[in-house]
């Protein structure tokens, strides 16, 4: 079954990935500088003329060095957007799909984090999109809350091709063994959305590639399957690195709820292997 779909930020690397799912009068969607999430007025009227069973609001400021720098305007788009988009959809009766971070999370926890395990976020980009999931929660019966992390797509700028283009300039690299996450190809993330949003079943839900690393792991990954395993990659920490974000150390996130429904993600290497085969950068 396929819904009648809005998506925000339709020209994100999640949003185009989404959209190539749909016939083209099955979706509609819009984004800067035409569509602004934080326009109540434009959203409604958006929502109201293309008549969708099913929003997906992937619109977000995602810059989380920005977001440190100017915590209420991050608060003011993925906090206040959310906000626009799920008030339109409360009136429409139209479920919404949020997509959300590993962020909302401090990090300090030794393993994984569960769909409901406490959030508490540590940077302005988390504590923003936190401010998301809560006013789609408030306002919402029929929504989903996706929780992702690393994500990556062909023809963007993304950790894979930032280690190759790094590694082809200086020939050594130090990268950080202490933050740990889920490399999660958007191909893979955007079918696991359009299954679940069929389900009716709502609520919180983690949507990554199987399994975690360490940026550094990450990035060995990347060289050994690039031929570049001959480029010295050298261990650092966070502490090493000033930045304007704090990064939550540990960013895993397991995927408890969706894959009780039958809905998983395959691990994390085959999937950042079958990207690289088929990466035209």
């Amino acid at each position: 079954m396929t819904l009648r779909t809005f998506i925000t930020g339709i020209n994100g690397q999640l949003g185009r990935t989404l959209a190539s799912r749909f016939l083209p009068e099955q979706v509609a969607g819009g984004d800067l500088p035409e569509f602004d999430v934080c326009n109540p007025e434009q959203v409604y009227s958006a929502l109201t003329a293309f008549a969708p069973q099913l929003v997906i609001h992937s619109a977000a400021w995602t810059n989380v060095d920005a977001c440190a720098r100017e915590p209420e305007k991050a608060l003011w788009i993925n906090g206040m957007g959310a906000q626009s988009v799920a008030l339109a959809c409360a009136k429409l009766d139209i479920p919404m799909v949020y997509i959300s971070t590993n962020e909302v999370f401090d990090g300090a926890q030794p393993g994984p984090y569960r769909e409901y395990d406490a959030t508490h976020p540590i940077n302005g980009y988390g504590y923003s999109k936190l401010a998301g999931e809560q006013y789609t929660q408030h306002l919402l019966k029929k929504f989903y809350i996706v929780r992702t992390s690393w994500l990556y797509a062909d023809g963007g700028r993304n950790f894979i091709h930032r280690i190759q283009q790094l590694a082809d300039e200086r020939g050594e690299l130090a990268v950080v063994t202490d933050e740990v996450g889920a490399p999660t190809w958007v191909e893979d993330l955007a079918d696991a959305i359009l299954q679940l949003a069929v389900t009716e079943r709502y609520g919180i839900y983690h949507l990554v590639n199987d399994g975690h690393c360490s940026r550094y792991d990450f990035a060995r990954f990347v060289l050994e399957h690039s031929g570049r395993a001959h480029i010295q990659l050298n261990e650092t920490l966070l502490a090493n690195f000033k930045r304007d974000s704090t990064v939550p150390p540990n960013g895993a996130l397991a995927n408890q709820c969706a894959s009780a429904l039958g809905i998983r993600l395959r691990p994390w290497q085959a999937a950042l292997l079958a990207f690289m085969r088929a990466d035209t950068h």
